[in-house]
């Protein structure tokens, strides 16, 4: 690759404009087993929540089982470089429990390609963004709790940023392809490195670009991506980015719910062995419904997951997607989880052999007392 001189940059930076852009902030939380959006479609007012799917011809390739449901939530102030801009909070609800809130806010005209990032930096980092997800997210729960099954707040929460152009264009106002992007103008918004990465790092920390026109982009990263995309209705990338990242913060959940299970499992284990009951075979029958019902709890959350979204093609949207659930490493979530899952599953086999070797002990002792007392009946007769 070719090195840019430091000034050439800050040229090159300085007279590329983006037109009709935006940050988008996300914050996803878990907030029950189960979400009935139809029921919670009903608790908002009329036209107040849409189901939403992919517009453009190819997202046929992606099949969504049950679409979630989007929700406007108003406006939020949000002090950015000194200027208090108008920020849009909405969310979208999906039915296996989590809640994904959005904050957009709109650059304030247009900007050189060195002030939309220092922009983009500053809603990233901005420090009033928790307090205004949390505040909202609790107001959420309030109006949708009719429609949750098993009601909670986790405390795993996924974030993500989206830096959303609509257009490049140079001083005089023509619009640009985005063939004019390079390292040095995304690796200060999405890695805010002001410093020059080596080749070896800048192939590393940014191996995910995607572009089917002239004019699109999209550039993925762990935590933030930049999405260029000409029509301003088309929301199809980001939706794809939240799909995977509401996916990703399931697996996170449910491995720490496994995480805490297992010791919390081999204490209760070493507790039942320990303890006096009239029945042997009965004092892990608590124990097994319990290990029974995790099991199925957790295969059932994570098969519908997987199964929300699926890939029939290898089009635009779906090379994102696949490369999103890469990028998340969503296959080593997945592995960590079916093995955590495993080993409850052997121990409930190790624990169901035991109860069921000294339900035939109890037989067998049972047995001999029977004949014992046969025999002592036959001499006394």
């Amino acid at each position: 690759m070719a090195t840019v001189s430091p000034a050439r940059a800050t040229t090159e930076t300085e007279s590329l404009h983006v037109v009709d852009a935006s940050a988008i902030a996300y914050r996803l939380y878990d907030i029950g087993y189960e979400i009935d959006l139809d029921r919670a479609s009903a608790l908002f007012a009329p036209d107040g929540a849409t189901r939403e799917r992919p517009a453009r011809n190819e997202a046929q390739a992606l099949q969504i089982v049950n679409p979630p449901l989007f929700v406007a939530l108003g406006t939020e102030v949000l002090t950015i470089e000194g200027s208090q801009l108008r920020a849009e909070v909405s969310a979208r609800l999906y039915d296996f429990g989590t809640c994904s809130l959005q904050l957009r806010v709109d650059v304030p005209g247009n900007l050189s390609w060195e002030r939309f990032t220092a922009f983009g930096n500053a809603v990233d980092t901005s420090a009033a963004l928790p307090a205004i997800f949390a505040r909202q997210v609790e107001s959420l729960r309030a109006r949708v709790a009719p429609a949750v099954n098993r009601p909670y707040l986790a405390s795993v929460v996924e974030d993500y940023v989206v830096f959303r152009i609509t257009r490049l264009a140079d001083d005089t106002g023509a619009s640009l392809g985005t063939g004019v992007l390079t390292d040095d103008h995304i690796v200060p918004l999405l890695l805010r490195e002001r410093r020059g990465l080596s080749p070896d790092a800048r192939r590393e920390l940014l191996p995910h670009r995607f572009s089917y026109y002239p004019d699109d982009l999209t550039v993925l990263t762990w935590d933030n991506a930049l999405v260029v995309e000409p029509r301003a209705d088309d929301r199809d990338v980001e939706y794809i980015l939240e799909f995977a990242n509401a996916q990703l913060l399931e697996l996170r959940f449910y491995d720490a719910v496994l995480d805490a299970e297992l010791p919390a499992m081999y204490d209760r284990i070493a507790a039942a062995r320990e303890r006096v009951s009239a029945l042997p075979t009965w004092r892990y029958r608590p124990l097994l419904a319990r290990l029974q019902t995790r099991v199925a709890d957790v295969t059932e959350l994570v098969e519908r997951v997987d199964n929300a979204l699926k890939v029939t093609d290898d089009v635009y949207l779906a090379r994102i997607y696949a490369a999103a659930l890469e990028l998340f490493r969503g296959t080593a979530w997945r592995r960590g989880i079916e093995r955590k899952l495993q080993i409850v599953r052997e121990t409930y086999g190790m624990l169901n052999a035991e109860a069921q070797a000294a339900r035939a002990e109890l037989l067998e002792i049972a047995i001999i007392a029977l004949i014992v007392i046969e025999i002592v009946l036959g001499l006394r007769r």
